[in-house]
């Protein structure tokens, strides 16, 4: 699964040795809509889809914590011409799981988690615990979610 041509927003993804549920050139195009909204000019961004054993290792390694998590975002920065750099691992298996304790659906909660590592790799931060959840930039998520992957259920 990779997904990649020359676009000043290069998005590449990949899957890791596991399923993911939603098309490698769905996410990329979504992942293009977000950092056009965000007004990113140029960016190479990989998103892995990963194990849970591989996210616990990135998890444990990076960041101090036990387990597998949802996603992890490395913003790597800018490079010379100011192109936003970034690596994405999401855990399809957190997403499944995550999606159910929500009651939404595993292709939107994957949509989720790619929005969500693409504003951590813009520089969006949000705080730990509860309260991400009434954040800025969970609103943001949130709001570029609905504009780019839920479509409104439409009434005659």
């Amino acid at each position: 699964m990779s997904t990649r041509s020359e676009n000043p927003r290069a998005v590449s993804v990949q899957a890791d040795g596991v399923r993911v549920s939603v098309a490698a050139d769905r996410l990329v195009a979504l992942s293009r809509n977000v950092l056009r909204a965000l007004k990113v000019p140029r960016a190479m961004i990989s998103v892995t889809f990963v194990s849970a054993h591989v996210s616990a290792t990135l998890n444990r390694r990076h960041l101090g914590h036990r387990g597998p998590t949802d996603v992890i975002t490395f913003a790597l920065g800018a490079d010379p011409v100011g192109a936003v750099l970034a690596d994405i691992y999401i855990c399809p298996d957190v997403a499944r799981r995550q999606a159910k304790a929500f009651g939404v659906g595993v292709r939107e909660e994957t949509a989720r988690l790619v929005v969500h590592g693409m504003l951590h790799a813009c520089g969006w931060e949000h705080p730990a615990g509860d309260e991400r959840m009434t954040s800025p930039m969970w609103r943001r998520q949130e709001q570029l979610l609905q504009r780019f992957w839920i479509t409104p259920t439409r009434t005659a």
